[in-house]
């Protein structure tokens, strides 16, 4: 068990919002009235919005992501126990003694998301411009583009759990409709059927968690709750905590609801980029570090965290070891950065700026990776496989020199956003338990063998192009975003400047207790390194020294058909939960058939034979029944005799 530092304080009332926080609404509404012109009003526009919607589609997101650039700097003017800012819209309903408000909440916490939903999402919108332009449904795909960032803005900004369920179902519809959007592939359908049936499950937890939340406290507002937390039970807090675990686990493609994850993949790559960098597997950190007040008081549920986060972060890992397919590496790779995200959310109070310091950058670099994949599936008639790849940096040199700044981040090259924020989450880790925090520099050394094999096997290597296919740079409507998003890969370990990524979250994470390091950071940062360079070094020798085959070899190691088959994690799902649930459900139908059918059934055909007995008694003719009564009459006379001659 973890028994983690205390210092998280409770939020305080927040402030009413005016100013420029008196738009706080606007910002969740422009994105909103985008998706609603593009998918309910086209009809209206009589085909003009075919044309130029995504250019709507595209600004409105910019829009907000200006209003929230405008707030963030309105915040920083104000001092640090001064910065929460409540906005009050309508009662959303009232029922007996629950009254739920649509309130929205502005602090340091849901400040950095909104910028990183809208900026990152902005960025998105402009590159599938070009990526989507010879798509027939190009409108309806902004619009379900817009419907996802104004769904996420919910779920950041709202006051109170119900809120966050709200924009939470919003998130699960639009990956939905986005994943599988090109329905005429049964694979896109199917993956999208799996998002869906999937992260229901983890809906459960929320669900639960929120009615929970109104037992206890008599409201899911964040604030009383934060109030009241330690009036709770350690029990009613802790079954708080693994609910919502278990919601994080289904959003944030955690074990053991990691598997829809990689087949997510099957939706246009600008969706992946928003779903594995901006948007929707940032959730449940998000859920884990706006609940600490939860976290905090029941200290089983951090360690459940824990051992989720530290098998996801090497399950995830070891997975994108064994995929040839440019877009299920960087998959894996997002479900081995969400686990180190989620790590830092487990380790307390210590720990929550860290995880939400590596949700941004991982925002900044994931997407850059993501759509520069998408850069080279362009150049490459949309091929998916790196085995066809290699030798393409000469080919696509902006696409290559952006994605490298990704790749060297996410490994943790010194000086790249993700050297800061990763080796911050370790350090900590190694403090409160060496174990974990060994098992997380092991998933660092992977992290650099398999985005050196994806960096080797697409620009490096030799050949090996199909015949007929012409590599070639993408337009600049895709480029620029890669430009902007390399420059935030580089330079978003900036945050740690002065320790401003903490200090600014207080407010909302609270202040840790002073700890003495396992390791000075600097012995940490250098050992991470060596380990990194390990992986790196072995996948130059296999990958770079040695040729690599147009086809996977079918003869390996038991290690390597696991991993391409990503742990048997559906295998599993299958066994444990799909065949059995299969059976139970036969087996009620069974049931349900020849025992509650049958009982039901059974009595109707009593009565009904029996009704066809006593009708035919029931002729309707009076001689009949004239005969009836002599034959009675008989019957006493003769009874009567029978008694009296005894």
């Amino acid at each position: 068990m973890f028994v983690l530092a205390e210092g998280a304080a409770p939020l305080v009332d927040p402030g009413s919002a005016d100013g420029a926080f008196s738009l706080l609404w606007l910002v969740i509404v422009l994105p909103l009235l985008g998706a609603a012109i593009l998918l309910v009003g086209a009809p209206l526009a009589k085909g003009r919005l075919d044309k130029q919607g995504h250019l709507l589609g595209a600004a409105l997101p910019v829009l907000s992501f200006v209003l929230s650039l405008v707030m963030f700097f309105a915040l920083l003017g104000r001092s640090s126990d001064d910065r929460q800012v409540s906005q009050h819209l309508y009662t959303w309903f009232q029922a007996g003694g629950l009254k739920v408000g649509a309130d929205l909440l502005y602090d340091p916490l849901s400040a950095l998301f909104m910028l990183l939903i809208t900026g990152v999402g902005s960025l998105i919108h402009i590159y599938s411009i070009g990526y989507m332009e010879h798509d027939e449904r190009r409108r309806r795909f902004f619009g379900y583009l817009n419907l996802f960032i104004a769904a996420m803005l919910t779920l950041v900004m709202s006051a109170n759990y119900l809120g966050v369920f709200l924009g939470w179902e919003g998130v699960g519809l639009a990956s939905y409709l986005l994943i599988g959007f090109w329905q005429y592939k049964h694979s896109a359908a199917a993956a999208a059927k799996k998002a869906f049936i999937l992260n229901r499950v983890g809906d459960i937890g929320l669900s639960l968690a929120v009615a929970l939340f109104f037992a206890t406290f008599g409201t899911t507002d964040f604030t009383t709750i934060s109030a009241n937390a330690g009036k709770a039970s350690e029990g009613t807090m802790t079954a708080l905590g693994l609910l919502l675990l278990l919601a994080a686990c289904g959003k944030s493609a955690q074990v053991p609801l990691q598997s829809w994850l990689l087949d997510a993949m099957e939706g246009p790559t600008p969706v992946s980029a928003l779903i594995h960098a901006a948007t929707m597997v940032t959730a449940g950190v998000y859920l884990v570090v706006r609940s600490n007040f939860v976290f905090d008081y029941a200290p089983h549920a951090r360690t459940a965290v824990v051992v989720v986060a530290t098998v996801t972060l090497l399950w995830g890992a070891v997975i994108g070891c064994g995929k040839d397919d440019i877009k299920k590496v960087l998959a894996g790779s997002t479900m081995s950065q969400i686990g180190y995200m989620m790590l830092g959310a487990g380790l307390g109070v210590a720990g929550y700026p860290f995880a939400i310091f590596h949700l941004l950058t991982h925002g900044f670099f994931k997407a850059n990776m993501f759509l520069g994949a998408g850069s080279v599936m362009h150049g490459m008639d949309d091929d998916v496989d790196m085995r066809h790849y290699g030798a393409l940096s000469r080919a696509m040199p902006v696409t290559f020199l952006t994605f490298a700044m990704g790749y060297l981040a996410i490994i943790g090259f010194p000086g790249f956003s993700g050297f800061w924020s990763k080796d911050k989450i370790i350090e900590v880790a190694l403090t409160q338990n060496w174990l974990v925090g060994v098992l997380a520099m092991i998933g660092a050394g992977i992290t650099g063998f398999y985005m050196t094999r994806l960096m080797l096997m697409t620009f490096f290597s030799q050949k090996r192009w199909a015949d007929g296919v012409h590599p070639h740079e993408s337009p600049r409507v895709m480029t620029v975003p890669l430009i902007v998003l390399a420059a935030l890969s580089v330079l978003g370990g900036v945050m740690l400047i002065g320790n401003w990524i903490a200090d600014f979250l207080e407010p909302v994470t609270g202040h840790p207790l002073e700890e003495n390091p396992a390791l000075p950071a600097v012995v940490n940062s250098v050992i991470v390194v060596v380990i990194v360079a390990v992986g790196v070094a072995l996948a130059w020798y296999l990958f770079q020294r040695q040729e690599v085959p147009r086809e996977a070899p079918q003869n390996v190691s038991f290690v390597t058909r696991a991993a391409r088959s990503e742990l048997y994690g559906n295998e599993i799902n299958d066994g444990l939960v799909v065949r059995p649930g299969g059976r139970l459900v036969g087996g009620l139908t069974l049931f349900d058939r020849h025992g509650v059918d049958g009982v039901v059934e059974g009595t109707a055909l009593g009565v009904g034979g029996s009704g066809s007995v006593l009708r035919m008694v029931q002729t309707g003719f009076v001689r009949s029944y004239a005969l009836s009564l002599l034959a009675g009459a008989v019957l006493v006379v003769v009874a009567l005799l029978a008694v009296n001659l005894k």
